[in-house]
């Protein structure tokens, strides 16, 4: 009733949510509207050089993610089937799971990030088959399933193991989009200086990749070219 009063006024989404607040003493249901990430949070994406980030949304599909994340979870993650999904990649990739060394923590958070996310979308047909899938694959998710653990993880620290840097202490937070679209931004930061070193050389090393392996001897050639220029133009 409310939502078809909320309808004929033509209320904006805010003015919908205080109309239900003071007639019910709760808020509604959100209102799901898909969307693209937006230009300005990929430029935000880009302007964290040094800050692995991304964007997922209520199913924790990665929808964008900046050099930095690539350089700290792998050339892979948010692009490659099966790494696309942050829930899938810790419940069905053995390889993330070993590097997670707080992974159960972090596990059980995300199973009650899935069941908070499917109270406010429980017709999405691809979070449905995304819950139905870990169940069925990785016991952990089923048993704390079960304990319908609900929780909506907005901040933290943990520990990764990292093959080129060793172990990483670091920091994560989440920021919601307030457009609808249901979409959060997480940036993981360094708990220490051994972390912020330790993120520095591994971006480093995820930048010297991109250049490609050929950049060095492109660079020399046109230096001895260069060279040679010169040194024919002496002898003339």
């Amino acid at each position: 009733m409310l939502d078809s009063v909320a309808a004929a006024l033509r209320l904006s989404p805010a003015e919908r949510q205080h109309l239900h607040l003071i007639a019910r003493g709760e808020a509604p249901t959100e209102r799901h509207v898909p969307a693209p990430v937006g230009r300005s949070l990929r430029t935000l994406l880009d302007g964290m050089p040094l800050l692995p980030a991304y964007v997922i949304d209520f199913r924790f599909d990665v929808l964008a993610h900046n050099r930095a994340a690539s350089a700290l979870f792998g050339a892979a993650f948010g692009t490659a089937p099966g790494a696309d999904n942050v829930a899938r990649l810790l419940f069905a990739d053995p390889d993330v799971r070993s590097t997670q060394l707080d992974w159960a923590r972090i596990a059980r958070e995300t199973v009650g990030n899935l069941r908070t996310n499917l109270a406010r979308h429980r017709d999405d047909q691809e979070l449905l088959a995304l819950i139905a899938e870990l169940r069925s694959e990785s016991p952990e998710f089923a048993a704390w399933w079960e304990d319908h653990t609900v929780e909506e993880r907005a901040h933290g620290s943990k520990r990764i193991r990292h093959d080129l840097v060793g172990e990483l202490a670091v920091c994560y937070d989440t920021m919601a989009a307030l457009d609808g679209s249901d979409q959060r931004l997480v940036v993981v930061t360094p708990a220490d200086a051994t972390a912020e070193q330790g993120l520095r050389t591994l971006i480093a090393a995820r930048t010297r990749s991109l250049a490609g392996p050929g950049l060095s001897s492109i660079v020399a050639q046109r230096r001895s070219a260069g060279v040679a220029r010169r040194a024919a133009s002496v002898g003339d």
